[in-house]
This record gives C-alpha cells, sequence and structure tokens, in this order.
C-alpha cells in the first residue's frame, strides 16, 4: 500500500509539475479532453476543434499541459478507489481496476492524438513518447519510473519551449 501511495505521489508531482506553466489560462474556444469520461461528442465538432489545434503548437502545447494535469488528478482520485475497493471485494477491485485502465487509455489516446495534430517534430516525437509511456502503465502504478516520467517530461518541456 506504501508503495501504491509512494508511486501516486510520483506521479501527481511529475503531472503537475508538468502543468506549471508561465502561460495565462486559455479564454478562448480550446477543446478540451475529459481524462476519465468517455463523452458523446459529435464527430463535426471534434474535427472543427481538430482543425483548430491542428498545426498550432502553441494551442497543442497548452493542451497537453491541461491534459496532464487532468490526467494525474484522476490517476490520484482512481487510486483511492482502488485502495477503497481493496477491502470492498473482488468486485469493486475489479471495477477499480477496469476504470484506472480505461482513464490511463484516455489519457495516452488524448497524447497520440496531439501529436497526429502537430506539425512539430519534436513535439509530435514528445507526445508519441509519453503516449507509449503511459499506455505501458496499463493502471499499475507500481509500473511508474520517476526518472522516465521525468525526461519525458522534461522532453515536452523543450519541445514546448518551457525548459
Amino acid at each position: 500500500m506504501r508503495r501504491h501511495l509512494a508511486a501516486a505521489a510520483t506521479l501527481g508531482v511529475l503531472l503537475c509539475a508538468a502543468a506549471c506553466t508561465d502561460e495565462p489560462a486559455s479564454t478562448g474556444a480550446t477543446p478540451r479532453w475529459n481524462v476519465g469520461v468517455t463523452p458523446s461528442v459529435d464527430p463535426k465538432v471534434a474535427a472543427s476543434a481538430d482543425a483548430a489545434l491542428s498545426g498550432n503548437t502553441r494551442a497543442i502545447c497548452n493542451q497537453a499541459t491541461r491534459t496532464g494535469a487532468a490526467f494525474g488528478q484522476t490517476f490520484i482520485a482512481d487510486l483511492k478507489v482502488q485502495l477503497d475497493a481493496a477491502s470492498k471485494g473482488e468486485q469493486a477491485k475489479a471495477e477499480a481496476k477496469q476504470k484506472i485502465e480505461q482513464d490511463v487509455s484516455n489519457y495516452s489516446y488524448a497524447l497520440a492524438d496531439m501529436a497526429k495534430l502537430t506539425h512539430d517534430a519534436s513535439l509530435k516525437a514528445a507526445l508519441t513518447r509519453m503516449s507509449k509511456q503511459v499506455t505501458a502503465l496499463k493502471g499499475d502504478v507500481t509500473k511508474i519510473n520517476a526518472t522516465k516520467m521525468s525526461a519525458v517530461t522534461a522532453t515536452l518541456d523543450k519541445a514546448c519551449g518551457k525548459g
């Protein structure tokens, strides 16, 4: 249990650090991914949002920052659910595990989608690498490697001109 909390704390710190930016909050109609929620979105609206981000490195960097922060919060909440489920039986454990896996999958997909939208090679590489590393977690917090996550976050920061 301590290992899970330490891993979650490490992930939370890394994602929150990645979310720190000197950029003001966006007041425009920048699309948001709701990590952990499977939204029902009109395909025309989604295509329009993608078109608004496509090729806009700054907007994609800002979106990646917001998405990372949202995932960090979601993942920590999911971990609490998982810890609570441990005392509630196999069904609760299975449901918690499935939710974490879905949230990890959603975040990985969001990163991969942003990578497809950017024309900047270094940003595309950073987002693709992050997506692959998040996918490799498969909801298992014991797989979090603070050094690797920190390096990936630094790569994203550099690609976004923050590091």
